[in-house]
């Protein structure tokens, strides 16, 4: 039962460049199951938590690979997005954010090296509960505006009236915002004179 956490994680890990092939694919037949793929290894990660909560469950290799799992998938997410449209979903924003995971996630492991503890504000989940309802909205679209329903007409409304770039700036800049208050609140780990 105590590998069941890592082991979770480890799917995810696998599930997320998965996901990244299969959404790319020009045939709508592969971008509706990469959303499936998705789905899946979104509900691992409730899983891994809920089952190392519940029998209280921790390792050193399970605190580095939840995260690092998390941060596959999203940058899986992410990178999707120009290749819809790189108007409304551009490049550097997909930087910004991806950049902001990878210092955050060196910060981590700094900290965790030097063993300080790490403080976390409600920012930082609401950017995460944010970030994760953008995707799933513009992914399922992504699938949408492909296919031949009736709601692809609208789909492709939406899709096509640039509403989606601002809510784009808007995700791009709280992630950064809740990246630079995650650091000044933590800056500690960046004083090498301390706890050494």
């Amino acid at each position: 039962m105590k590998n069941i956490p890592n082991i979770l994680s480890a799917i995810r890990m696998v599930l997320a460049p998965v996901f990244l092939f299969m959404y790319l694919q020009d045939e709508l037949v592969w971008r509706s199951l990469s959303i499936a793929v998705f789905a899946t290894a979104a509900v691992t990660d409730y899983f891994d938590g809920k089952i190392a909560r519940h029998y209280k469950i921790e390792s050193e290799l399970g605190v580095f690979i939840d995260p690092l799992a998390d941060k596959f998938l999203t940058f899986a997410g992410f990178i999707c997005l120009p290749f819809l449209d790189a108007t409304q979903f551009p490049w550097w924003a997909v930087a910004i954010i991806l950049g902001r995971d990878l210092v955050i996630t060196a910060f981590r492991l700094m900290a965790r090296k030097r063993k300080l503890p790490m403080k976390t504000r409600v920012t930082a989940k609401v950017k995460t509960l944010v970030q994760m309802a953008f995707l799933y909205t513009v992914l399922l679209l992504g699938v949408f505006i492909e296919s031949d329903i009736e709601f692809a007409n609208q789909a492709n409304t939406f899709f096509n009236s640039g509403k989606l770039y601002y809510v784009m700036i808007f995700v791009t800049f709280l992630t950064l915002y809740s990246g630079i208050e995650y650091l000044v609140i933590n800056r500690k780990v960046l004083s090498f004179g301390a706890n050494e």
